[in-house]
């Protein structure tokens, strides 16, 4: 009986100890700040994330207050870094739209905005 005992705390342990490990992508900060509010329309959007990303499977857009793309090219993608250059889209609220893959094969995504303008 107790070697059962120990034998099920055992397999308990390693289970808890050696688990699937569960990360992900998830956003640290962007440049422009989110929320933030800047004088004149950035030249380009900058995210970095908490793992690194798989450039093939990431994206961002950018538009702005009416809702226009803004966002132009192909985003780069440098370790947990993705950045996309932006077109001068005027005053107003941005809004910047992101998936991402990270390197271990889960995929999140989001947005926030910021402000432009006085």
């Amino acid at each position: 009986m107790k070697y059962a005992t120990l034998a099920r705390l055992a397999a308990l342990v390693a289970l808890l100890a050696n688990g699937p490990a569960q990360a992900h992508a998830f956003l640290d900060h962007s440049e422009p700040k989110v929320g933030n509010k800047v004088t004149a329309p950035p030249r380009e959007v900058t995210l970095w994330f908490t793992q690194k990303l798989e450039p093939a499977f990431s994206r961002v857009t950018v538009t702005n207050a009416a809702g226009e793309r803004i966002d132009s090219g192909k985003p780069r993608v440098s370790g947990s870094q993705i950045s996309v250059s932006v077109r001068p889209g005027g005053a107003g609220t941005y809004h910047v739209n992101w998936h991402v893959l990270s390197v271990d094969a889960h995929s999140t995504q989001g947005n926030f905005s910021f402000q432009v303008g006085q």
